[in-house]
């Protein structure tokens, strides 16, 4: 009888695949890499978002040379819609000389009111007007006395507004140098008065005076 084979221990050891010497092939896709971590992905985030951040820029925009413009529209659209110096109301105090002219009246302008007891400029009152028999405004008023023609108070408010005129003048295309006046006087206003109020318009660069009448009827 043949003797039985004797059975074999178990090593405990894996059998091992045999080796191959076959290499794998050109166009095969290589072996997808693991997934990050959670924490790898917050590292490269905050790298990306560093990366892009910038410096904000400060945009502003320099109004000044607006505001200047603004101001002087501002004081022309305010001239513009003022009441017309033609629509004078008139009453005891003041009575407008009568004219044969035609013509009309100016618009734009300083307007000073001559009445029967004071002098108002721009609807301020800048100095009385005495009583007749006196024909000159009180010395006080005057700059160097009562034989001055210069009415002090008269030159101040005028010359306030001038600074204003000059302004819009400059920034609508007319000549800065000169400005209107316009003269709203009483039929009896002494010549002597109305010579000082137009000596001081004079010499307070108002080169254009009108003088304010009723005008005549229109044929």
């Amino acid at each position: 009888m043949a003797d039985d084979p004797k059975p074999t221990e178990p090593t405990g050891e894996a059998p091992q695949p045999a080796a191959t010497d076959a290499a794998a092939p050109a166009g095969a896709p290589k072996p997808a890499k693991p997934p990050a971590s959670m924490a790898t992905f917050k590292r490269e985030l905050r790298k990306e978002i560093r990366r892009k951040a910038h410096q904000p820029e400060i945009n502003f925009l320099n109004i000044t040379a607006m505001l200047d413009m603004m101001t002087i529209i501002l004081v022309f659209l305010l001239k513009s819609m003022s009441s017309s110096s033609a629509s004078i109301p008139q009453s005891a105090d003041l009575q407008l000389p009568k004219s044969v002219l035609t013509s009309e009246a100016a618009q734009d302008g300083l307007s000073v009111v001559i009445s029967k007891s004071q002098i108002i400029v721009d609807d301020h009152v800048v100095a009385p007007v005495p009583a007749l028999p006196a024909y000159s405004i009180e010395g006080k008023y005057k700059r160097s006395g009562p034989s001055d023609l210069y009415i002090v108070p008269l030159a101040n408010a005028a010359q306030a507004w001038r600074e204003t005129d000059k302004r819009v003048r400059a920034a609508t295309g007319k000549d800065p140098s000169t400005s209107d006046a316009i003269i709203i006087a009483d039929g009896n206003t002494p010549y002597r008065i109305l010579v000082e109020v137009l000596y001081t318009l004079g010499e307070t660069e108002y080169g254009k005076l009108h003088l304010m009448v009723l005008q005549g009827a229109k044929k």
